[in-house]
């Protein structure tokens, strides 16, 4: 079974592989695509509105010649990240909660 959750879940993971560490779009796919299905074509326009938002900065570093567009936390994402982190651990011991219940009967 497949659990969908939404854009605002998508976000989050990508804050939050951003939290470890400033990263190019293919390999934050290849990463998001570790815990829930998702596509280039689907992540990008998700990277422009963290970027609108403030969440996210960019810069370009050469790789073998060409350029690369990595993707940093900005001062205002790392708050968000943390704010997800909160959210997330509140949501998901409620849910917990709810599908282990008659677990122990």
């Amino acid at each position: 079974m497949a659990f969908q959750l939404g854009a605002g879940l998508l976000e989050a993971c990508v804050l939050g592989v951003l939290a470890d560490e400033d990263t190019y779009g293919y390999k934050l796919t290849q990463e998001v695509r570790n815990v829930m299905s998702v596509s280039e074509s689907t992540l990008y326009p998700v990277l422009r509105r963290l970027m609108k938002e403030g969440y996210l900065e960019t810069y370009d570093q050469e790789y073998m010649g060409r350029n690369r567009r990595y993707y940093h936390l900005s001062a205002k994402g790392k708050l968000k990240h943390l704010d997800n982190i909160k959210e997330w651990t509140h949501f998901s011991q409620n849910v917990n909660s709810l599908l282990r219940k008659g677990e122990l009967k």
